[in-house]
């Protein structure tokens, strides 16, 4: 085989055989040779130029040189026949097959087509390649006997033999199927490899490394794999925190467990039930009973609760003995129901702020016409901004400016100065049904006097609109919306869930009328006292009616210094 790929061109002779040493026993019984990408040896100054796309055209070319040219009288074809054609190709049918097997998971029919498009000699692209991969990797070893697993890894060699060249599907793929044969080692080096050829791994080509060495207990390695996920600007999330402090917390390495449990108040904040059930087995631990101060330093501990902007102070565990771990609620307050502890509210940098604004701003400006956006933007400040879609319908199958306009008066009392409210409408909703009402013309034509009306575009997005006006003005923003979908997760996941808690007013409508539930007073983040207890929130309950459930940690605690 090395003899054959030594005859390839440039870019495929850089395909060896992984050192045997780093495949598990497991792994070379079942699969005998397999490959992996090492870096390859450039010059610095065509390093630099030296790009994936770059690897790939040089390959097409390589692989079309025997290719007849068009001629140059040849008839233009439209794009439409040309993707009709490719969609009705030997190759496009396969591929819209192997999709189907793809969605519905079924792993032996697509095997049985690519048995039969290699007996027939059809060539294979990276789609079809990467979407057997995945099938494979998704099935290997779970419940079809070990075929995917053995045939994925045939299937990866054949990728390398038909000088296809790789992506970084195909590298995460290969890495799954390396986990599903417990051989999370080479996991590991193939992710590495990655970085060798140009492609960036992402934080799902990391997970079968990371995972595999956590669920074998071998904490060092994982610390591995997520320093080079640091090296490679890769965030863990929560899955990945979770597993690193289970790891730590079966290794009893104390100090990896307290930076693990600040890694998911910085990033994660409200933890889910698995995460808070791996937490509460940590407290209720034989090591964590063992390990903390008896006496510290009090000023130390408070200079870094304010350098670290409140609710932490770094210094370690505090106390002594055994903890005791009890879900439990805040009241209106922040105070917790079990030890009397009141949580504190952390402030926000004023910088972030600006900062958040501009991004949001510039995301906003990508995908609305700009000139609506920028010419919006003028508007302000104000005290309150309201989603007036969302408030209208609560409660309701149809539209109502009665309701609206009963927080909009309710805000206004409530402003020092007595200003009205920003209510965001879609121009439709201002220009149809309801909106024809006497009545409520009457009063959307006294708020656009009061300039206390915005009507977005035709085509526009509601929602940029409110809440660039509530982050710009840093006002409280009247909404049920979660804001879970797409468009915040593009808003990333460490300031706005912190701007979102203290600046977001909820909303509910009874008999008794309409009551507004204003944010609350303390921070919902992992909190830890200056006196050594802690309190991590979870994310069961979180709405109006069912209370927020957190873990309390205390335990008896001196300090004499």
């Amino acid at each position: 085989m090395v003899g054959a790929l030594a005859r390839t061109p440039p870019l495929f002779s850089l395909f060896i055989k992984i050192p045997l040493p780093l495949i598990s026993r497991n792994s070379r019984c079942i699969f005998g040779t397999i490959i992996h990408f090492p870096k390859p040896k450039l010059t610095p100054t065509s390093m630099d130029n030296f790009s994936m796309d770059k690897r790939l055209h040089l390959c097409t070319l390589a692989l079309s040189n025997d290719s007849p040219s068009r001629s140059a009288s040849a008839p233009l074809v439209s794009n439409k026949s040309r993707k009709k054609a490719r969609r009705e190709s030997p190759e496009g049918v396969l591929k819209h097959k192997l999709d189907m097997c793809s969605r519905h998971g079924h792993l032996v029919e697509a095997l049985r087509l690519y048995d039969e498009a290699r007996s027939i000699g059809l060539p294979l692209s990276v789609h079809h390649y990467n979407v057997l991969l995945y099938l494979c990797s998704s099935n290997g070893g779970a419940d079809d006997d070990g075929v995917g697993l053995k045939r994925g890894f045939e299937i990866f060699r054949q990728m390398v033999d038909d000088k296809v060249v790789p992506n970084e599907a195909t590298f995460t793929s290969a890495a799954r199927l390396a986990a599903a044969a417990e051989d999370p080692e080479m996991a590991f080096h193939l992710v590495k490899q990655m970085k060798g050829l140009g492609i960036p791994p992402k934080l799902r080509s990391y997970g079968p490394a990371l995972f595999g060495f956590c669920k074998k207990g071998e904490a060092d390695r994982a610390y591995e794999v997520d320093a080079h996920m640091v090296e490679s600007k890769v965030i863990a999330e929560e899955p990945e925190i979770s597993a690193l402090l289970k790891v730590s917390s079966d290794s009893s390495k104390v100090d990896k467990v307290y930076e693990m449990l600040h890694r998911l108040r910085i990033s994660v904040r409200q933890v889910s039930e698995s995460t808070s059930a791996v937490v509460e087995e940590w407290f209720m631990s034989e090591e964590a009973a063992n390990v903390g101060m008896e006496s510290w330093d009090v000023e130390k501990v408070r200079e870094g609760v304010v350098r670290g902007g409140g609710g932490w102070h770094g210094q370690g565990w505090l106390g002594s003995g055994n903890w005791r771990v009890v879900r439990t609620q805040m009241d209106e307050t922040g105070t917790c129901s079990c030890c009397g502890q009141k949580l504190v509210s952390i402030d926000i940098d004023p910088n972030e702020t600006e900062n958040f604004a501009t991004s949001l701003s510039k995301l906003a400006s990508q995908r609305e016409v700009k000139a609506d956006f920028f010419q919006f933007k003028e508007h302000g400040p104000f005290d309150a901004v309201i989603d007036g879609a969302n408030v209208g319908l609560i409660n309701l199958h149809n539209f109502s400016f009665s309701q609206l306009n009963t927080l909009v008066n309710r805000l206004r009392q409530m402003s020092p100065s007595k200003r009205f409210p920003l209510v965001i409408l879609h121009k439709n909703r201002v220009t149809g049904g309801p909106a024809q009402n006497p009545n409520n013309k009457k009063l959307l034509e006294s708020w656009q006097k009061a300039g206390a009306l915005y009507a977005t575009p035709a085509g526009s997005n509601d929602d940029w609109y409110w809440l660039y006006a509530a982050v710009n003005s840093k006002c409280l923003l009247v909404t049920n919306d979660e804001m879970r979908d797409h468009l915040f997760q593009l808003l990333g996941t460490n300031f706005f869930p912190r701007w979102k808690e203290k600046h977001q007013v909820r909303m509910s409508v009874s008999r008794e009328g309409l009551a507004l539930h204003m944010p609350p007073p303390y921070s919902i983040v992992i909190q830890e006292s200056e006196d050594g207890r802690w309190h991590v929130p979870t994310s069961t309950g979180d709405d109006i009616e069912t209370p927020r459930q957190w873990l309390c940690a205390t335990r008896a605690t001196t300090n004499t210094k």
